[in-house]
C-alpha cells in the first residue's frame, strides 16, 4: 500500500492506496506548531480508520508548499511508520517537462496536479487547482507544462473583505438565490460568489485566445466543489487528482529504482 500525502497553505490531505485503487482519503489543518508525535498519531488515526496497518504500508509520497511543517511532518512518519517518505521535488521523475523560466520555484503540488491530470486525462489540458490560492497550469500534448497564472482564492479574497472592512461581517461563501440582494449578507454572496465566477471564465477565455487551441479544463481543490458545477467551461472536477498524480509520481520513480 501507498501513502499519498499533499500539504497546503490551509489544510493537509492524505490519500491511501491499495495498488491502483483510492481507499480512503482524509484531512487535517495545517499547522506549523504541530509536533512529530501529534502528525504521526494523526496519520495512524487515519489509517486505522481505514483498516490498514503499518506493517502493510510499503512506502509514503509527499508534496509540500509549507517548509516550515516538513521537519515534524517526516519525523512524525519515520517514528509511526519506520517509513522514510519520498519527498516530491527536484531529481524525483515526474512525467512532466517543466518548461517554466524556474522549473525549481513550483510547487511541487502543481507538479503532482499536472502529471495526475496528463496520465488521467491526456493533454492539452489547463488543470485549475482552487485551494488558498487558485491556480492554473496549462500542459499541451507531450506532456510539457508551458505556462501557468497565480491569482488569489475566493476564500483568500473574502477573507481580505471582511477582515479590511469594519461594517461587513464574516459569511459563508455560496451562491446566492439571486443577484438582485437586499441586505448586506447575501450582496456579498453575490459580489463574491459572481465576481469570482466571472474571473475564472475569463481566464480560461484568455488562454484559449492566446494558445489559439483547444484544451480540456480539468478542475481540482477543496474549493472548487462551491463554483464549478456553475463554470460551463469545465470539463471535469476531479478532488482526488492530487493523490492520482502523486501515485503516478511514486510508480515512475519506483520503476527507475528497480
Amino acid at each position: 500500500m501507498l501513502v499519498a500525502i499533499d500539504i497546503g497553505n490551509t489544510n493537509i490531505t492524505i490519500g491511501i492506496f491499495d495498488q491502483d485503487e483510492l481507499i480512503g482519503n482524509y484531512r487535517l489543518t495545517t499547522k506549523v506548531r504541530r509536533t512529530s508525535d501529534e502528525y504521526g498519531f494523526m496519520l495512524k488515526t487515519f489509517l486505522d480508520n481505514s483498516k490498514v496497518y503499518k506493517e502493510d504500508i510499503q512506502d509514503v509520497i509527499v508534496s509540500s508548499v509549507v517548509p516550515k511543517v516538513m521537519h515534524s511532518f517526516q519525523n512524525g512518519i519515520k517514528k509511526f511508520l519506520g517509513i522514510e517518505p519520498i519527498i516530491v521535488g527536484p531529481g524525483v521523475k515526474s512525467g512532466i517537462s517543466v518548461q517554466l523560466e524556474n522549473p525549481k520555484s513550483v510547487g511541487s503540488d502543481r507538479i503532482a496536479d499536472c502529471a495526475g491530470a496528463f496520465f488521467e486525462y491526456g493533454g492539452p489540458v489547463l488543470i485549475i487547482d482552487f485551494g488558498t490560492a487558485t491556480t492554473y497550469d496549462y500542459v499541451d500534448e507531450n506532456g510539457c507544462f508551458k505556462a501557468g497564472s497565480i491569482s488569489v482564492g475566493i476564500e483568500t479574497g473574502a477573507n481580505a473583505l471582511w477582515t479590511q472592512t469594519a461594517q461587513l461581517p464574516e459569511i459563508e461563501i455560496k451562491r446566492p438565490h439571486t443577484i438582485l440582494s437586499k441586505n448586506t449578507k447575501t450582496e456579498m454572496q453575490g459580489g463574491i460568489f459572481y465576481q469570482y465566477l466571472g474571473g475564472v471564465e475569463y481566464t480560461i477565455r484568455q488562454y484559449r485566445k492566446e494558445l489559439g487551441n483547444d484544451f480540456k479544463v480539468i478542475a481540482t481543490g477543496g474549493l472548487g466543489r462551491v463554483v464549478c458545477s456553475h463554470i460551463p467551461q469545465i470539463d471535469v472536477y476531479d478532488p482526488n487528482l492530487i493523490f492520482k498524480g502523486l501515485k503516478v509520481i511514486y510508480d515512475k520513480n519506483k520503476e527507475t529504482a528497480e
